[in-house]
């Protein structure tokens, strides 16, 4: 088991009484039992790590692949339409009553009010440089839940430990230099290693700032109104030759069932099937006929795939990057016996053709339980727990493919040096074995992108950048409000907290 994992759940039941706002940290915890040694300081602040795995994988993933064009659950033959949760992301109309929408709401801020919590805890522990660089750890955690509750609901509160205050919004503008300073300042003491050992794996570190530094400044110009692209180049040169990181030959290893640490990844989500809920890729993706090929311990749900649109991106001759998508007929792993369903063979057709629109179902024949491509990215895995259907894949949140792809923009939108963005471009291409390019436009760096990073999470937040978010795709009839590009403030937070205000375009 994956140390901070066991740590984290160690600290779950020895603190668990700490999570609430209003207990006296140190009724828990006494001068003499405040973190002193290294496992006494991942102990403290593993519950953070464990609060951002355990729905990161499904949830909030969700919130940013099936309100785009890389993802979507279907109806199939009744199954999977609940209460049309599904419909609403793909359509892009959802309420501030949406379980999905108060499910990412409570994530962010169970998430912040942690960190605050710990890092109310380590001001009370002996000064020191594991006290300074834990602190900064969580620093740089708490960021992040901020930037993701910025970036999918706009203007947010800020809030602080240990107080009967009710916490009032914030605008996103100074949300966005909330989180800039903590990075800043964090980043100065958080490790560097040249590469993320496992020592260092699922923790932030330097890079791990820099690269949500990067990923700020690339947005700027939406978040703030402010473009901010030269600083967004600093941040990628930073890690870049600050570092010694570099991209893995094998891409398919990034998400391979034992990926862990490696050369290129700089920051992930960490998945043990046993104890860390939150990965089921295969679960949701895979049909139950082909439990069989990937020696799985349970039979797949069948639930979610594709859309034509965006599988036929994957056009390019040789490129690795094809083989993460099942489509067409299916053989057992030998490649030649026909996996059937029913009495005809397994075959996933990238047209998703419904039989009633309103509930967006795929209908009871024999193959329409088996419409869209499915992912294998995050590579089915056998020691998949049979009763969670957890798997071990670990989820990449930055690596350096995402790196180069977002400098290579920055340099095209600042009017940069196109030479040096094409040769990022093809370090990219020609790690997938794809054909290199001689120039490259805004449009193929987006197209790029959703190559490289599909299903990692991003596609939201790169569709909103290049104003293609209210788009026409599956069976969302595009050319919606903008103001869909954030989420609404859940309805039970404004009957919470009555300083909050509801979201422009969104009723109560």
């Amino acid at each position: 088991m994956k140390k901070y994992i066991a740590l984290a759940l160690l600290a779950t039941f020895t603190m668990g009484s700490c999570t609430k706002l209003d207990v006296d940290v140190e009724s828990q915890l006494t001068g003499d039992n405040f973190p002193k040694s290294e496992d006494a300081f991942l102990a403290a602040t593993g519950t953070i790590y464990k609060k951002f795995t355990e729905k990161y994988g499904v949830d909030i993933w969700r919130m940013q692949e099936l309100s785009t064009d890389e993802a979507i659950i279907t109806a199939r033959n009744g199954g999977y339409y609940d209460q049309g949760r599904y419909i609403s992301m793909h359509k892009h109309s959802w309420t501030p009553s949406d379980p999905s929408v108060q499910g990412a709401w409570e994530w962010g801020y169970s998430g912040i009010s942690d960190c605050n919590r710990v890092l109310d805890l380590l001001k009370k522990a002996e000064a020191g440089e594991l006290r300074d660089l834990y602190t900064n750890e969580v620093r740089t955690m708490r960021a992040l839940f901020y930037f993701y509750m910025m970036d999918m609901f706009g203007n947010i509160p800020i809030t602080t430990f240990g107080t009967t205050e009710v916490a009032k919004q914030t605008p996103r503008a100074e949300v966005f230099k909330f989180i800039e300073k903590e990075l800043l300042e964090a980043s100065e003491g958080l490790n560097a290693p040249p590469t993320v050992t496992q020592k260092f794996y699922g923790r932030p570190t330097k890079w791990m700032a820099y690269a949500l530094l990067q990923k700020m400044y690339l947005n700027a110009q939406y978040y703030i109104g402010t473009p901010m692209y030269t600083e967004s180049i600093t941040y990628a040169d930073k890690i870049m030759t600050g570092s010694g990181m570099s991209l893995m030959a094998d891409y398919n290893q990034l998400f391979a069932i034992n990926n862990g640490p490696n050369s290129e990844t700089i920051f992930a989500a960490v998945y043990d099937a046993n104890y860390s809920p939150g990965n089921q890729f295969t679960r949701f993706s895979l049909h139950g006929t082909l439990r069989a090929k990937y020696n799985l311990p349970f039979t797949p749900s069948n639930a979610m795939c594709t859309i034509s649109e965006f599988y036929s991106t994957f056009n390019l001759k040789d490129d690795v990057r094809n083989a993460t998508w099942l489509a067409g007929p299916q053989f057992l792993a030998d490649g030649k016996t026909a996996i059937k369903n029913g009495s005809a063979q397994l075959n996933f057709t990238p047209e998703i053709i419904l039989t009633d629109q309103a509930t967006m179902d795929v209908g009871p024949e024999l193959n329409g339980i088996s419409r869209g491509v499915r992912s294998i990215k995050y590579f089915p895995d056998p020691n998949t727990n049979s009763t969670t259907r957890f798997q071990n894949n670990d989820v990449p949140v930055f690596r350096l493919g995402d790196v180069y792809l977002m400098k290579a923009e920055a340099l095209l939108r600042s009017n940069g040096d196109a030479g040096i963005a094409v040769g990022l471009f093809n370090q990219i291409r020609k790690r997938s074995g794809a054909a290199e390019v001689t120039a490259i436009t805004l449009d193929d760096i987006l197209e790029e992108r959703g190559r490289e990073l599909a299903w990692e999470g991003w596609r939201r937040n790169d569709l909103i950048r290049f104003g293609k978010y209210e788009g026409k795709w599956g069976f969302k009839a595009g050319n919606e409000d903008i103001n869909r590009r954030i989420f609404p403030i859940p309805a039970t937070e404004l009957v919470l907290n009555g300083n909050l205000n509801q979201n422009d375009g969104y009723t109560k």
